[in-house]
């Protein structure tokens, strides 16, 4: 297994500052702090910059091992209120690796076809493929977190829905997935902010929804549900981490981070030649 790399700024690894463990309380985390670093932004820019080409180097090498018949893929699962940042974070983060190895997927309210079939059925048709990194921009959490909130199903079926969430994942990892759950927590103030900028720049306007206002009135709801649904389904096999994300660029470099610490625990080797090296160098030589 390949060593941490150090030059990611944190004093230890975001996973350390950032895991909710047992007796997590998403109360205590500010949205506005920075866990584990000590830096502003002009130097967490910079480590976002840096990191870049070493988290492409990982994902690189993940590609290659599932293209040559490894099974194993990433998968970074996104949530959070809307103008969290999740779109950000796959143009951002993302972004900076090889796109043919990434499999991209958001998911909103279910069609009618999707309401036909339990709640995970559109979900695994998305799933990575081997040597992918994918990356979900919301996902089945969305039924149990929107549900509870507006009463749309009871606490029978709530559990239900908890339990075959952990049952899914735990299948996911058990089949060489290996996924990273983010919340990214922003405070009600800057969401505010965000709407509002969104408002003032014509060049925004298609990233606003009214309903975006309607969902506001229920944010102590939607604080519970976050909470019920980290403490119901974070395993270890599958825990969750909460990032606070009222600083675009801490989320960010902490969400690398969280990338770069998991492909550095897979440690994906470049594939052995399936053929003569030295024979190949031969005939194209004599091409």
């Amino acid at each position: 297994m390949s060593k941490r790399t150090a030059g990611h700024g944190f004093a230890e690894g975001p996973e350390d500052f950032l895991a909710a463990r047992d007796g997590f309380s998403l109360a205590s985390v500010d949205p506005a702090s920075t866990p584990g670093f000590s830096g502003g932004k002009a130097r967490g820019e910079e480590l976002l910059a840096a990191r870049d080409p070493h988290l492409a180097d990982l994902q690189e090498r993940l590609f290659a091992e599932g293209r040559s018949g490894g099974r194993r893929s990433l998968l970074l699962l996104l949530q959070g209120m809307d103008t969290s940042g999740k779109g950000g974070m796959v143009s951002h983060v993302v972004g900076g690796v090889d796109v043919q190895g990434v499999q991209l997927a958001a998911f909103r309210a279910p069609s009618d076809e999707e309401r036909c079939h339990d709640f995970l059925w559109r979900v695994e048709k998305q799933l990575p493929r081997p040597g992918m990194l994918g990356c979900f921009d919301r996902s089945h959490y969305e039924d149990v977190l929107v549900p509870r909130v507006h009463g749309e199903i009871d606490g029978v079926e709530l559990e239900r829905r908890y339990r075959a969430i952990r049952d899914f994942e735990a299948r996911l990892h058990g089949s060489g997935t290996r996924l990273i759950k983010v919340m990214l927590h922003i405070s009600r103030d800057e969401q505010k902010r965000r709407l509002a900028s969104r408002l003032d720049d014509p060049t925004k306007y298609w990233k606003y929804a009214p309903s975006d206002l309607a969902e506001r009135r229920y944010w102590d709801d939607y604080m519970a549900a976050y909470q019920a649904a980290i403490e119901r389904t974070g395993t270890a096999d599958a825990p969750w981490y909460v990032v606070p994300a009222d600083n675009k660029w801490y989320s960010r470099m902490a969400v690398q981070e969280l990338l770069v610490a998991a492909l550095e625990s897979m440690d994906p080797q470049w594939p052995p030649a399936s053929f003569d090296v030295d024979e190949e160098k031969r005939r194209l030589a004599a091409s």
